[in-house]
């Protein structure tokens, strides 16, 4: 609590006294925050303990900046911020705290509840024995909250990257019932939607093809989400595999003074393969 009040501290000194901070907005802000999260995401792919660590000041100091804009305009600050998370998170928490605990000073998680419904006690505390459970509440208490989602898929914001909006979607569906039932039956509709596709192509219509494809897409992501797979991460790993291979290809090029460009493609699938043994050694 220390070293976040200095750190609140040193964020009032720069907004009063330097130039840059003095003129910054939730307009202004909002590139370099969009940034700042892209570049946590990338110490956490990396698992970079220390660029994460880093990172994740770099981010807090924009939920400050923000919070402190709004604080200079009378419409919120910090505390507030705090307060509002953690009522949200108490109240979206029923198996492990009680509604009274919503608006106390120092909340106290009630004791573990233990999977026989019967040993639960008299608490008030909802058992819950799984993470399906618990996803579940959480979407059925923020339907019921004020200011909550009015709808299922409402909170999923528009802004984000189509995999991982893809991916929320599905989740979300899943925490109310429309899912799989068995997950396997998922690969029919994968190459259902391939084979529409293809066919698609095959008439060379650029509208239809890319909606099929989007349909693919779709289809092999919700594959990935019903095997615990992350497909927005899978694809990162990918890139970067791509990247590193490529890289390969293009120093040998520079190393024996042959450009790529005038390479041909069995040369360049040769150094691909050595690339891939590279990796496994």
């Amino acid at each position: 609590m220390q070293a976040f009040g200095r750190f609140l501290d040193v964020l009032d000194a720069l907004r009063a006294n330097c130039p840059w901070d003095k003129k910054q907005t939730n307009e202004s802000l909002r590139p370099n925050t969009i940034e700042e999260t892209y570049e946590l995401c990338d110490a956490l792919i990396k698992n970079d303990i220390h660029d994460i660590c880093k990172e994740l000041g770099d981010v807090l100091l924009h939920i400050c900046f923000y919070a402190k804009i709004a604080e200079e305009q009378s419409q919120f600050d910090m505390a507030d911020v705090c307060n509002a998370l953690t009522r949200k998170m108490i109240t979206r928490h029923p198996h492990v705290y009680h509604p009274s605990q919503i608006d106390a000073e120092d909340p106290k998680p009630l004791p573990y509840v233990p999977e026989d419904d019967s040993q639960a006690g008299s608490t008030g505390q909802t058992s819950v024995t799984s993470v399906t459970q618990v996803l579940q509440n959480w979407e059925q208490i923020k339907l019921k909250e004020k200011d909550g989602n009015k709808s299922v898929l409402s909170g999923v914001p528009e802004a984000l990257p189509s995999i991982i909006k893809a991916y929320r979607i599905q989740d979300k569906a899943r925490n109310v019932g429309f899912d799989w039932e068995d997950r396997r039956d998922v690969w029919k509709k994968v190459r259902e939607e391939l084979d529409e596709l293809e066919s698609e192509l095959e008439k060379d219509d650029k509208d239809r093809s890319t909606e099929e494809l989007g349909d693919f897409l779709f289809a092999v992501i919700n594959a990935a989400r019903l095997y615990k797979l992350n497909p927005d991460n899978a694809l990162e790993k990918t890139n970067r595999k791509f990247i590193d291979r490529f890289n390969y290809i293009e120093q040998h090029s520079i190393k024996i003074g042959k450009p790529l460009t005038e390479m041909t493609l069995g040369e360049m699938d040769e150094l691909w393969n050595e690339a891939k043994k590279n990796e496994r050694k």
